[in-house]
């Protein structure tokens, strides 16, 4: 292996904890956002992050930013998206499951943070 190989290999595992959450690790509902969601709704939460805009989805993720969509679910229709994925909506099974990933605080903070992403209170 060349040097410059084995230089490579060390800056990625230097580098790796910084760059993939830990389970356990605690995170700001923002880092959760950008580490769990931004690859598909985008890291400004328009729905156009890099899985949509590299044409890899059948199915466009919702914008968190769209006040009047968003106000159309629950708090509880949220965390249920979140912890067991698209298909506990009927939605697209394209959204996958993070209830294994985050606990049910980090999902409670993140529903707060898409609150605050679309600027709108749900459906009671």
């Amino acid at each position: 292996m060349k040097r410059s190989d084995i230089a490579l290999w060390a800056a990625a595992l230097i580098l790796a904890p910084t760059l993939w959450p830990s389970a356990g690790r605690a995170g700001t509902a923002a880092d959760d956002y950008q580490n769990y969601c931004a690859q598909c709704h985008g890291t400004m939460g328009t729905g156009q992050g890099i899985n949509e805009t590299a044409g890899g989805l059948s199915v466009s993720p919702r914008s968190h930013i769209n006040a009047e969509e968003m106000s159309k679910l629950s708090d509880e229709d949220l965390r249920l998206g979140i912890a067991e994925g698209g298909d506990a909506l009927q939605k697209s099974g394209l959204m996958p499951p993070w209830g294994k990933t985050l606990s049910s605080e980090n999902i409670d903070e993140l529903v707060i943070y898409l609150r605050k992403l679309c600027k709108c209170v749900g459906k009671q």
